[in-house]
């Protein structure tokens, strides 16, 4: 136990207009949990891919279990018995879990495989690590928190004493991170290596054991957890000392922006009535499959109504579409920024000029370089994306830089309304207090801001009004000055209360 499994000293990696590493040195012990810390951008998912053979190094040695390694492919680094599980899952959606577990490394047993012995280890690893799943379910049916199990017990089936771990809590509930900890604690015990990367600082106390902090592509410091302090942390991640987590302004509460009446879509959003006003954040706050995300799709136009009433302004709109939506002002920051908020493949000029066509071209439809280029400028100023040129290629770019694009792109915009929903999930520290910024911005410009979070601290700092849903519904609604986080939960899981609590801060027929 204790000994050094990893060893790497000088590891430097450059892609197109960018130094990702520059000269690392990281060190991974056996029977250990690793926290690699940095903000979005600072290489730490850079690093862990030369580990897992993804990318090759330009220049630096690497020692796996003693023994030296040039380039690493990823077969390589799993024979070597490094395994990685991405934040972004790499799963065969259709597939079975034991299919998945064994792909690429099926057994044989003659002219056909070996399904029911495939069956039997797949099941093994499952209960040994006591996981509810059936080796037969087919992943696609599974939820995130599931499929992530998977991993898990895929990275074990191939014998991996290296776990590699991108943000595993980013999509899971309380329950589930807890069951996440004590399988982390299980691997740890029996000896394995575990790299813990994770945007949420509060989840540390629980299961690390040591910690590596990277900033801008270069190692900073490592050193046992329990000899760290948190301001330490986040002052060596981020350059700075951050004096407010949670940077709140005052603002006179103005007249009503927004308003939704009645509005249903489909099993999630049932009766939802609530108002935005001038000079006030509003959070909506509840657990996973509350309706949360759905009340937005719907709100913009993603997903179909069943039934309800918008207004902007005290006018009646009507919203079918996205398009509807945009001009009459009410825009989304999706939860799934890769997937619905932006197009990975085309850079950051390009994404941010896309919804603004109208704004951008002349009546012939030609795009002015010039208008583009101003637009393209002041969202680069104003919401310090850290980029070399706005050529690059958004999928390129960090989470924290990608959600400043998907957010960029609607400041263009006169847009009365913007919704966030989940802003800061997966994004560092450093990059949150942003985010936390620009919605303040938004709150003094008279803009009406809704967000959508799972972090309930997140949104008792930073929301005016906290808007709780439940089951599809809204069943309460507090002053986030005066609510706690019991009487939050309470309304969270109230199935039986479909009421609105009305508060100071508005009620259901505002």
């Amino acid at each position: 136990m204790n000994e050094v499994i990893v060893s790497m000293n000088n590891i430097s990696k450059s892609f197109p207009g960018v130094k990702a590493l520059d000269h690392v040195k990281f060190e991974l012990r056996s029977g250990e949990v690793m926290a690699l810390l940095g903000e979005n951008g600072a290489g730490k998912s850079t690093l862990m891919k030369i580990l897992s053979g993804v990318y090759t190094r330009d220049e630096g040695t690497m020692e796996i279990f003693g023994k030296s390694y040039d380039d690493l492919t990823p077969k390589q680094a799993q024979e070597a018995g490094v395994a990685i599980i991405h934040q972004e899952l790499n799963m065969c959606k259709h597939l079975t879990v034991t299919e998945n577990m064994f792909l690429g490394r099926e057994v044989k047993g003659g002219l056909s495989l070996n399904n029911a012995k495939m069956r039997k280890e797949a099941k093994r690893v499952l209960d040994d690590l006591r996981i509810d799943i059936s080796p037969d379910q087919i992943v696609g049916d599974l939820p995130v928190s599931k499929q992530q199990m998977v991993e898990i017990a895929k990275a074990l089936s191939i014998n991996a004493r290296i776990l590699i771990m991108d943000e595993p809590t980013s999509s899971l509930t309380a329950k589930e991170i807890d069951d996440l900890f004590r399988i982390i604690r299980k691997l740890r015990d029996e000896g394995r290596g575990i790299v813990y990367i994770s945007h949420r600082l509060e989840e540390l106390a629980h299961i690390v054991d040591r910690v590596t902090i990277m900033r801008d592509g270069q190692y900073i410091t490592d050193g046992n957890f329990k000899d760290m302090d948190m301001d330490y942390i986040i002052k060596n991640m981020v350059g700075r000392e951050i004096k407010e987590k949670f940077p709140r302004v005052e603002c006179e509460k103005g007249k009503k922006i927004f308003e939704v009446k009645n509005l249903n879509a489909g099993k999630m959003v049932r009766d939802i009535n609530f108002s935005l006003y001038e000079g006030e954040i509003v959070g909506f706050a509840g657990l996973m499959g509350a309706g949360r995300t759905e009340t937005t799709r719907a709100i913009f136009g993603v997903d179909p109504k069943d039934g309800g009433e918008l207004y902007v302004d005290g006018k009646k709109i009507e919203v079918n579409c996205p398009m509807d939506a945009i001009r009459n002002g009410v825009v989304l920051a999706p939860e799934d920024r890769k997937k619905d908020g932006l197009c990975t493949k085309l850079s950051i000029r390009q994404n941010l000029a896309l919804p603004n066509l109208d704004l951008v071209c002349n009546k012939m439809g030609v795009i002015n370089s010039g208008k583009e280029d101003a637009l393209c400028e002041k969202a680069v100023k104003d919401l310090r994306i850290k980029t070399p040129n706005v050529e690059i290629d958004s999928g390129n770019l960090s989470g924290g830089n990608q959600q400043k694009v998907v957010v960029g792109k609607w400041l263009a915009r006169d847009s009365r309304v913007v919704i966030f929903d989940e802003p800061t999930r997966g994004i560092d520290v450093g990059a949150k207090v942003e985010i936390y910024n620009l919605m303040n911005e938004l709150k003094k410009q008279g803009i009406a801001v809704m967000f959508v979070s799972s972090e309930m601290p997140e949104v008792m700092g930073i929301a005016d009004r906290i808007i709780v849903m439940c089951d599809g519904r809204i069943t309460g609604e507090v002053s986030a000055r005066e609510a706690t986080q019991d009487e939050i939960l309470t309304m969270a899981t109230s199935f039986e209360n479909k009421g609105i609590k009305e508060t100071e801060g508005g009620s259901k027929n505002e």
